[in-house]
């Protein structure tokens, strides 16, 4: 059982970051276009990939995260779970404001530029590299 949970969890992970790194490539895009219907057309791909895509990748990574935690709960003692759920807090933040962004795109087009979109997408990515790495080396087991 509980493998099928971690694989569940990793192919949840997988397409959430996939969708988090294409959505900020997707903002760059549309914080550069000027024709209204190009901009039209990334809300509509946008609006898509949040909502088909990468809410519910992140939701169902979320709850098998938990899940795997309450069944090894000796986990929570341990350093390195405690720095990947704050980066996981982090990319959830990330999420969020991928949200916030679109919303934001919409009714302001303007408030961010493509470089500040460009900055955005590698935190996803940053947070990923220190999440991963948390999991593979556990460095901070003597905490």
């Amino acid at each position: 059982m509980f493998l099928w949970l971690k694989t569940l969890h990793i192919i949840a992970v997988i397409s959430w970051m996939a969708g988090l790194l294409y959505i900020f490539r997707l903002y760059v895009y549309h914080a550069m276009e000027t024709e209204q219907v190009v901009r039209d057309r990334f809300q509509v791909m946008e609006r898509r990939l949040l909502n088909a895509i990468t809410t519910p990748a992140a939701i169902v990574a979320v709850i098998t995260g938990v899940w795997m935690i309450a069944l090894i709960p000796g986990w929570l003692s341990q350093g390195w779970l405690h720095l990947k759920l704050t980066m996981v807090v982090l990319l959830l933040g990330t999420h969020a404001f991928a949200i916030v962004a679109r919303k934001r795109l919409i009714t302001a087009p303007t408030t961010w530029n493509h470089k500040f979109f460009r900055v955005m997408n590698e935190l996803p990515t940053l947070l990923m590299i220190i999440i991963v790495g948390m999991v593979i080396f556990k460095p901070l087991l003597w905490s």
